[in-house]
Formats: C-alpha cells, sequence, structure tokens
C-alpha cells in the first residue's frame, strides 16, 4: 500500500453543548437568588424585557396528588415510643468542637460547652447562654473594646499595645496567638505586653483577650469575686467536668455535694464565647421555592412560589417603536436578535419552573409518610428513582433539587433533604438512614440515669422493630446525630444530677 497526502470526505454527528443550552442548564441549577440577579442583569442588557411585577393574579401553576388507596393517619408511632422529636428535621452533622490547642499539652476544652453537653445528651444546661437568640450587634467587638480604652488606660503605651491585642482577637473574643509575637511585631518588651493583655481582659465583655477557655472563665469568675480556691481548683480541671469526674473533683476542690453542685452552676453561667454577642449574623432567611400543603381530599396541592420571582414579559409597544425607526439591516438585525433572546429568556424560566414542580411532585408522592407522619416514615430515595418516574435525567433532578426549599405543615426543607440512603427492614423495603437516626435519638432521649443504652442493646431493641442493624452501624448512626457513648451518656447524666 502506497504512503502518499490524500484528501478524505468524512460526516460525523456528535452532540453539542450551545450557549443557550448551557445557560438553561445553569438555569435549572440556580437558587431563587441567582436566579434574580441574573433576570436583573437581564432587564438591563435587553430593553425589550420587563416585568409584569410579581406573579400575575390567578391561579398559580399547580399539581394536584390524590391520597393514597387505604390511607390511615396514625400517629407517629417510632417517635412517641422514645419521646422524641419527630417532625423537626434532624441535624445530622457531627457536633462541632473547636478545641483550642493552648500550650501544647493537649486541648484546653475551649468550646466544648462544658464537656458534657458536648456528647449531645444529658445535663440541664438551662443556665447557659441561649446562643440562637444572639443577633449581629450594631457594632464590631473590636469598635466595642476600642471605645473603652481611653477611659481605663493609664498611659499611651499601654493603650496602644491593647488596640494591636484587639485586632488579634478572633469572634469569639479569644488571643489565638502567643503573647511573644506581640512583643516581636512591636518590639517591647514582655511585661509591657502582659500590662497591654491585662488592660484588653479587664474590659467589658467579661472574658475576652483570653487564649483558654480556663483563662476566659477565671477572668469572668474573678470579676464575680468567685474565685476562691475551689473554684480555681475547677477551673483548672475542666476536662474533668467535661469527663464527668464527680468523685474526683470533689476531691481536688475539697467540698462536699452541695458546695460542689453550687459550683457547677457557677460555672454554667459564664459565658465561653463572650464576643460572639458582636458576631455578624451568617443566617439568612430561606425563601421556599415550592409550597406544599395538604387538601380537602386528602391529597396534596403542590405550587410554585411564584411571589419570589418577577414575571418577564416582552414590551410589544417599545418593541413597534424600536422597529418602526430601524431603518438599516444592522438596527434590525439587533433588535431581532434582542427579541429572540427575550423570548428564549422567558421559556427557559418557565421550563425551569415546571421542571421543579414536576420533580416536587414525585418527591411528595414517594414520600407522602413523612409529610404525614414525621421523620420516622422518611422512606430511602435515590435520584434515579426520581428521575425514572418523571422521565428525565439523572443529571437534572439532580440539578433540580439543589438549592431549592420544599415548604409544607411540617417546616422547610431542601429538596436534596428527601434523597436518604437505606437499610434492610422486615417488611422489605427498607428504611430511610434519616429515619433510623430520629429512632436512635428518640430511644436515648428516653432512657434514664440508671438505664444507659450500649450500642449493643439500641441494635437489639432496633432488630426487635424490623430494623437489621449491626452494633457498629447503631454506634455510626449515634455519632452521626452527636450523640456521646454510653460511658459518655453515664458520665453527663451523673453529673447533671449532681447539679
Amino acid at each position: 500500500m502506497a504512503l502518499g497526502p490524500r484528501l478524505d470526505i468524512r460526516q460525523t454527528q456528535s452532540l453539542v453543548m450551545t450557549p443557550q443550552l448551557q445557560q438553561a442548564i445553569k438555569l435549572l441549577a440556580a437558587s431563587n437568588l441567582e436566579i434574580e440577579t441574573f433576570i436583573s442583569e437581564a432587564l438591563e442588557a435587553n430593553p425589550l424585557l420587563d416585568t409584569g411585577g410579581p406573579s400575575d393574579p390567578g391561579e398559580p401553576e399547580r399539581i394536584e396528588i390524590a391520597p393514597p388507596a387505604g390511607e390511615g393517619a396514625t400517629a407517629d408511632q417510632l417517635m412517641l415510643a422514645g419521646g422524641g422529636e419527630g417532625d423537626a428535621p434532624l441535624d445530622l452533622g457531627s457536633v462541632d468542637r473547636d478545641f483550642d490547642t493552648g500550650d501544647g499539652a493537649g486541648p484546653s476544652m475551649r468550646d466544648a460547652e462544658w464537656g458534657a453537653a458536648a456528647s449531645g445528651s444529658g445535663g440541664d444546661f438551662d443556665d447557659m447562654p441561649d446562643w440562637e437568640q444572639l443577633r449581629a450587634a450594631d457594632i464590631t467587638l473590636a469598635e466595642h473594646l476600642e471605645g473603652q480604652i481611653g477611659a481605663v488606660a493609664s498611659d499611651p503605651q499601654t493603650a496602644f499595645i491593647a488596640r494591636h491585642i484587639i485586632g488579634l482577637l478572633d469572634e469569639a473574643g479569644y488571643l489565638t496567638i502567643p503573647l511573644e509575637e506581640v512583643v516581636d511585631d512591636l518590639g517591647v518588651d514582655i511585661f509591657d505586653a502582659k500590662a497591654g493583655l491585662r488592660l484588653v481582659q479587664s474590659l467589658d465583655p467579661s472574658g475576652v483577650g483570653a487564649r483558654t477557655l480556663a483563662e476566659c472563665i477565671a477572668i469572668q469568675a474573678r470579676e464575680a469575686d468567685r474565685y476562691d480556691p475551689c473554684m480555681k481548683a475547677l477551673i483548672d480541671n475542666l476536662d474533668l467536668v467535661a469527663r464527668g469526674e464527680v468523685e474526683r473533683l470533689k476531691r481536688l476542690c475539697r467540698v462536699d455535694d452541695e458546695d460542689f453542685a453550687d459550683m457547677l452552676r457557677e460555672l454554667r453561667s459564664y459565658n465561653p464565647r463572650p464576643g460572639l454577642a458582636f458576631a455578624p449574623a451568617e443566617t439568612g432567611t430561606v425563601v421556599p421555592d415550592v409550597l406544599v400543603a395538604a387538601n380537602v381530599a386528602g391529597g396534596w396541592d403542590i405550587a410554585i412560589n411564584e411571589d419570589t420571582l418577577p414575571k418577564l414579559i416582552v414590551n410589544r409597544g417599545y418593541f413597534l417603536e424600536l422597529n418602526a425607526g430601524a431603518t438599516n439591516k444592522e438596527s434590525q438585525g439587533w433588535l431581532k436578535e434582542k427579541l429572540a433572546d427575550a423570548h428564549w429568556l422567558i421559556r427557559a424560566l418557565d421550563q425551569r419552573q415546571k421542571t421543579i414542580l414536576k420533580t416536587a411532585a414525585e418527591i411528595v408522592k414517594q414520600q407522602d409518610g413523612f409529610f404525614r407522619r414525621g421523620v420516622a416514615e422518611l422512606r430511602p430515595l435515590t435520584l434515579r428513582e426520581v428521575a425514572e418516574q418523571i422521565g428525565m435525567h439523572e443529571s437534572t433532578v439532580s440539578r433540580v433539587t439543589s438549592n431549592k426549599y420544599l415548604a409544607c405543615a411540617r417546616g422547610t426543607f431542601e429538596l436534596k433533604y428527601f434523597f436518604t440512603s437505606g437499610v434492610a427492614s422486615a417488611d422489605g423495603e427498607g428504611a430511610s438512614s434519616a429515619a433510623i437516626k430520629a429512632r436512635i435519638k428518640a430511644l436515648i432521649d428516653a432512657e434514664t440515669a440508671k438505664n444507659i443504652l450500649s450500642d449493643q442493646q439500641l441494635a437489639e431493641m432496633l432488630q426487635k422493630e424490623g430494623f437489621d442493624l449491626a452494633r457498629r452501624t447503631v454506634a455510626k448512626y449515634r455519632e452521626a446525630i452527636g450523640l456521646g457513648s454510653s460511658a459518655e451518656r453515664r458520665r453527663a447524666k451523673k453529673l447533671a444530677g449532681a447539679s
């Protein structure tokens, strides 16, 4: 066969992602806030686009789901048996524990919230500050502290060092770098740096400028005139408080049961994160994309929340006015291009709404038990199952459920919340991992200080209820919802009983 150059003609077919298709995919995965921003930019770029205000009056687009055959709305027996909460979504993430490294000798228990509370169970912590009620302040922590320097500073150098230290404090009010670095940065001696730190620690709120949790609590105890030798011994052994070693602590503090209980109450009244009162708010209001409500027939009405986004229209009057003045091909071409873009965007947004509604309706249909009886009825569900039922690709369902929220009588949930893995059960259908975690939480919430359940006992109880779980699986789920081991819970309840 001779080798040489030649020309060949070949015809092939391939899928091409057009710019409009790429834009449609981005719109599908975008949240309401991102869509609102996109629409604002589109209105500025295209003069033919206009808003008709919020959704026009009238019946919004909705889907109605009939009640399942033979449905009997019974109480959530699983949750009632354990006394747990069956309606609210669980925080299944690990407990946030931000331990301070201190001087390198081990964790200083900063942010452990008095140790026993970090295990997620046991203990009466009504005296603890309600962190969820903290709101963003009008001024920052640094501004609040610097405003006090002039009235308490003994000399300009100490005030200068104190202001430098204030700038190094973290959000919780802790000094996270060694004092030696302050000395090196400012070129002062260690005695002057300590004087500046003492000045910061004397400011309001009490406890700021501490380097460890123990130092933070000690500052507040001194201000309350409660820093006696017994309290000092208790604060110096916060690790024992965390482990619930009551008898050892009483020996170290040399107090009886009554005095020790009083010291614990005093300890819990202190604020381990004094700077958070001035922290900026990080939570925002979630606006649901889908609204679900029960109808009179016993089924569900699923509707798109059309009040969150403006309705786009083509301004026909302005188009006719511009078209009359378009005297050359270039102007007419530009006008036609803008008109086509406007029509495409309106269709893309309408298709996005319909796809979200269709997907949400299938989710409600699959998770009917959850909407009627709570999280214990949440069944295993995958993206593939929903995609097969609505005739779409799995990746499309994944984009639709990202950053989208559903509001119902039980609360507001992200659509991803309804997709959970499953474990085997006696009925053969399987049970959602979220439902298993809720049941484990309910059983642990119902236990008493004299009857703490081990992981093996939990596994046996769940097996009697039809859940095929091994002990290590129970331990994994228990840790996932931030609940301590049986030994940790026993110590925590014992410590709570002492107070």
